[in-house]
């Protein structure tokens, strides 16, 4: 217990999932935590349960002055920020490149991109040094599939910002680094299986397993767990990485 104690931390997709989890994980750890997300009556749910270490903004990733906002909402709240986690995001469609939206396209990257290059841009001026910053990447920013081009290439383009941050903030002793998870038990995670698959929920986790050689889905504690470490002083010697969570599916 207390590996973040008291520690400031913005988590971006924080009312569900992997962001929510990590919330939980965070909160146990002796950290604050600022929610930042779209779905302000799961937000509110959710502070509810974290009590008073906790608060929340509305914000859209891809809206800059929102993101402002949200930030500087934190940071009046907790203080100066000490741990950024940029979890927002979107699946995008699922279609070969000829039928790909190009609208979707441009939104797929504009979240996960746009967005994350919004928080840092206005979290880093915000934030202690030696600090930590996580992007949520996922397996496939580190490998990929056909029919999901706007997500591929939106994770890949995370790691290339993760990459270029790290270096600029060394001096600072801010560690910079990419999470990449494998297939996850959320409602995202499902949403994305039965677009690609055509299954039920249950038949299109079923055969997502088998791509994993640990043959199973990770609960969104586990990935929590991988947060918690790049975000705690026992990952200060870890930065411009890329920590693949996933079941042994990107190896």
């Amino acid at each position: 217990m207390g590996r973040l104690r008291d520690k400031t931390t913005l988590i971006t997709g924080g009312e569900s999932g992997i962001g929510l989890a990590t919330a939980r994980r965070f909160v146990a750890e002796g950290a604050r935590v600022f929610l930042v997300g779209l779905d302000e009556g799961r937000l509110g749910d959710a502070v509810t349960e974290l009590g008073a270490v906790a608060g929340y903004a509305v914000a859209d990733v891809t809206d800059e002055d929102a993101v402002l906002a949200a930030v500087d909402a934190a940071v009046a709240a907790f203080g100066p920020l000490d741990v950024v986690f940029s979890n927002a995001g979107i699946s995008g469609a699922v279609a070969g490149i000829e039928d790909y939206p190009s609208e979707t396209f441009g939104r797929t990257l504009a979240v996960h991109v746009t967005g994350a290059f919004h928080v840092l841009k206005h979290g880093l001026p915000r934030m202690h040094d030696g600090g930590s910053i996580v992007i949520t990447s996922s397996v496939v920013g580190l490998i990929g599939f056909g029919g999901l081009c706007g997500y591929i290439a939106a994770k890949h383009a995370q790691v290339g910002l993760m990459r270029a941050i790290a270096t600029e903030v060394a001096p600072r002793r801010i560690r910079v680094n990419t999470l990449h998870p494998g297939p996850t038990s959320t409602a995202f995670q499902d949403e994305i299986e039965m677009a690609a698959t055509g299954l039920s929920r249950e038949a299109a986790a079923a055969a997502f397993d088998e791509l994993l050689p640990l043959r199973r889905h990770a609960r969104p504690e586990e990935i929590a767990d991988a947060v918690v470490y790049l975000a705690s002083d026992e990952s200060a010697f870890v930065t411009r990485t890329t920590l693949a969570v996933d079941g042994g599916l990107a190896g």
